[in-house]
C-alpha cells in the first residue's frame, strides 16, 4: 500500500499540506469545529496522495460525504480533490487507477445532487436558511438542468485531473524505459570492449608465451651441445617477451582509458610472425595464389590473428615433424586462408578454450565465415574474409 519516497518528496508532502492545515485552522477555529475537521481530512489526502495513493482516495471519500451529510458548503478544501485524483492515476496501482475514474463520475455526481437538493434538506432541518439561496425555488426542470450542468462541469474538471495524472505516469514509464535501454545498450558496449580486450590478450599473451616455452626448451637442451644456438633462442625469447610485453602494457592501458588505441598488426606483420615460428622450432610453408588485392584495416587485423591463432595452436598442439603449411588465396571475391598442419590431439570441442571461438568471433565481424576440419590426422583452419569491410556492421 505505501510507496517508497525519496526524502525531498517526503518532505514535501508533509510540508505543504501541515502549512496549509495551520492557515485553515487560524480562519476557521473561531467559526466552526465541524469546517476544521474537513481541512483536517483534505490536508491528510493531501499528504498520503503519493505514498498511499489508496489510502489518500478513501480519505478524500470519507471527508467529502461527511461534509455533504453533514450540510456544509464548499470550501476551498475541497480542492485537493482533484490534486487527490491526480495523484491516484499516476502513482496508483491499476484498480486504484480505474476506480479513481469512477469515483470522478460519481463524485460530480453526488456533487450535482448536493447542489440541487440540500438546500431543500437544509430547509427542512430548520436552520434558516432561504432554500431559494440555492436552487430550491426553480422548477423541476430548471433544477435537472442546473443539475446536468454542475454534473458535466465537475467531471470534466475531475476528468482533466485524472487524464493529466494518466499522461504524467506514461511520461515517466518512458522515461523510465528509455534510461533501462541506454543503460542496456551501454552494458552491451561495455561487454563487447571486454570481449575485444579480452581477444587481443589472448592473442597477445597465448601467441608469445607459446613461443617462449618452445624456444626454452630449445634452448635447455642445447644448451650442452650447441650453445650457439641456446644464445639464439635466447635472444629470441627476450624480443618476444618485449613484444608481449609493450602489447600487454597498450591493452591494460585500455581498460583505464576506452580511448586508447590497442595494438592493430596488418598483414605485413606476417612475414615476422612466420619467423617467430620458424625460430621456436616450427617448418612454416606459405603458398599464395593470386595476386594480392587491397585489404581494408578490420580484415587485416582478422587475417592476422587466425593465421596467429592457428600457428600457435599448431606449435602447442601439433606434430613438429611434419611441415605447416599457410595457403592465401586471392583469386576469388574474398581472400581464403587454410592452415594446415598434422596434429597430435583430438579437434577440441566446442566452447573450450578461447583459441577457436576468438578466431570464429574475428572472422564474423569482419563480415566472414570460419571452421575446421579434422581429417586423416591433418587439422585444418579455414577462414573466408572480405577484402574490405565497409558495410559489415560492427
Amino acid at each position: 500500500m505505501f510507496r517508497t519516497l525519496r526524502p525531498g518528496q517526503l518532505a514535501i508532502d508533509i510540508a505543504v499540506p501541515s502549512v496549509l492545515f495551520m492557515a485553515g485552522f487560524v480562519f476557521y477555529s473561531g467559526q466552526s469545529f465541524q469546517m476544521v475537521v474537513i481541512l483536517l481530512g483534505m490536508c491528510g489526502a493531501l499528504a498520503l496522495r503519493r505514498l498511499a495513493p489508496t489510502l489518500s482516495l478513501g480519505v478524500a471519500w470519507i471527508t467529502s460525504i461527511s461534509q455533504m451529510l453533514l450540510l456544509l458548503p464548499p470550501d476551498p478544501a475541497n480542492l485537493a480533490i482533484p490534486i487527490v485524483l491526480y495523484s491516484a492515476a499516476s502513482y496508483g496501482s491499476r484498480a486504484i487507477r480505474w476506480l479513481s475514474l469512477a469515483s470522478a463520475f460519481v463524485g460530480a455526481a453526488l456533487i450535482a445532487g448536493y447542489v440541487v437538493l440540500a438546500p431543500a434538506g437544509i430547509a427542512a432541518v430548520g436552520i434558516g436558511l432561504n432554500p431559494g439561496s440555492f436552487a430550491g425555488d426553480l422548477t423541476p426542470i430548471a433544477q435537472v438542468t442546473v443539475g446536468l450542468f454542475v454534473f458535466l462541469a465537475f467531471a470534466a474538471f475531475f476528468g482533466l485531473a485524472w487524464t493529466a495524472g494518466v499522461l504524467m505516469r506514461t511520461w515517466r514509464k518512458a522515461t523510465e524505459s528509455r534510461q533501462a535501454q541506454l543503460i542496456a545498450e551501454r552494458d552491451v558496449v561495455v561487454e563487447q570492449e571486454r570481449n575485444r580486450i579480452a581477444r587481443d590478450m589472448h592473442d597477445v599473451v597465448a601467441h608469445s608465451l607459446a613461443v617462449v616455452i618452445a624456444q626454452a626448451d630449445g634452448a635447455r637442451y642445447a644448451l650442452a651441445a650447441d650453445p650457439d644456438s641456446a644464445d639464439q633462442a635466447l635472444r629470441t625469447i627476450s624480443s618476444i617477451s618485449r613484444e608481449a610485453l609493450a602489447d600487454v602494457r597498450v591493452l591494460l592501458g585500455q581498460l583505464r582509458f576506452q580511448q586508447a588505441e590497442g595494438p592493430q598488426p596488418v598483414m605485413a606483420d606476417l612475414d615476422r610472425l612466420y619467423d617467430q615460428l620458424r625460430g621456436a622450432g616450427l617448418e612454416v610453408v606459405v603458398h599464395e595464389h593470386g595476386v594480392p588485392h587491397p585489404v581494408a584495416t578490420g580484415s587485416q587485423l582478422a587475417v592476422y590473428r587466425i593465421i596467429q591463432e592457428a600457428l600457435t595452436n599448431a606449435l602447442r598442439h601439433g606434430d613438429h615433424r611434419a611441415p605447416i603449411e599457410v595457403h592465401l588465396d586471392w583469386l576469388g571475391p574474398q581472400l581464403q586462408l587454410w592452415v594446415v598442419n598434422r596434429s597430435k590431439v583430438e579437434l577440441p570441442k566446442a566452447g573450450t578454450g578461447h583459441g577457436l571461438a576468438g578466431m570464429n568471433e574475428r572472422a564474423t565481424l569482419a563480415g566472414g565465415r570460419f571452421g575446421t576440419t579434422l581429417l586423416d590426422g591433418r587439422f585444418t583452419v579455414y577462414a573466408a574474409i572480405p577484402y574490405t569491410t565497409a558495410g559489415v556492421p560492427a
